[in-house]
């Protein structure tokens, strides 16, 4: 029974919607959030939008969501890193609007492919999420590994959920710079504790009274477990009932959906 939650961290692809397709009842969801008075932040591996793209995101769906209710991988590196290096520091960023715009929010000078190609060196290689990514994109990254460039992944995922299927995620990319050096990333979002214990503070909540809901063991539950949080597995994006077994993570509850788990929010939380 999920009657001892009162905040949840909630995942985003896979969970609330695939691709550009809300999961069928997102609006009910939230409108049962909010009038069993439970507390959420949304904490996604996803570093390609910032939280101002993902409030309109939302706004499109129907929902009014504050951008403080929203934590990306890309604002947890970058906050990550900062404590790292100095102010000006050269960074070279494989990724989308997201993590470029949280890298360069704390300070540091990003550098292009172009520039790296022409000689310009860079301490430092971050790697996420990017649709529009392409081969020298990826090259050049490898380039600076190679010469001794620190190598930093947003997040593991391998692929992450739309209305096709499973497509390659970040963790696909960082595997192509992996295989290049020889060198593997090292990963800021989930399953690290760094993501889940900035939504804690957000909420206000603690491990006792807050749980992680997600759609991948490897991260979300993982992650969610190795903090202490109580953990919700929901079957509607990556991982399968089957993998729970295979795996060895095993989530405090599993629910189909975002419905069936609005369901029993609302019959445990009114009998309280």
């Amino acid at each position: 029974m999920t009657k001892s939650i009162n905040n949840l961290i909630l995942d985003m692809d896979g969970v609330l919607w695939r691709g550009e397709t809300p999961m069928p009842g997102l609006q009910e969801f939230f409108s049962t959030l909010q009038e069993l008075g439970m507390g959420y932040v949304m904490a996604t591996n996803n570093a390609s939008k910032t939280p101002e793209q993902y409030r309109s995101k939302f706004a499109r769906f129907g929902l009014d969501i504050d951008t403080h209710q929203i934590l990306t991988s890309a604002e947890t590196t970058a906050s990550y890193l900062s404590g790292s290096y100095a102010e000006g520091t050269s960074a070279y960023v494989v990724g989308d609007t997201g993590l470029h715009q949280a890298m360069e929010t704390k300070g540091f000078h990003l550098v292009t492919a172009a520039q790296v190609a022409a000689g310009v060196d860079a301490p430092l290689v971050v790697v996420g999420f990017f649709q529009g990514v392409t081969y020298l994109d990826l090259a050049m990254g490898a380039l600076l590994v190679h010469k001794g460039a620190r190598f930093v992944g947003t997040n593991p995922d391998a692929s992450f959920p739309t209305e096709l299927g499973p497509l390659p995620g970040a963790g696909s990319l960082q595997a192509v710079i992996s295989t290049a050096t020889g060198i593997q990333p090292e990963v800021i979002g989930k399953p690290r504790p760094i993501i889940f214990q900035e939504a804690l503070r957000r909420l206000g909540g603690s491990p006792a009274n807050t749980a992680m809901v997600g759609d991948r063991l490897s991260t979300d539950i993982a992650g969610g477990n190795n903090v202490g949080l109580q953990t919700i597995l929901l079957l509607s994006g990556i991982s399968k009932r089957t993998e729970i077994e295979e795996s060895g993570i095993v989530p405090t509850w599993v629910f189909d959906d975002i419905t069936t788990l609005a369901a029993d929010f609302r019959l445990t939380h009114q009998s309280r």
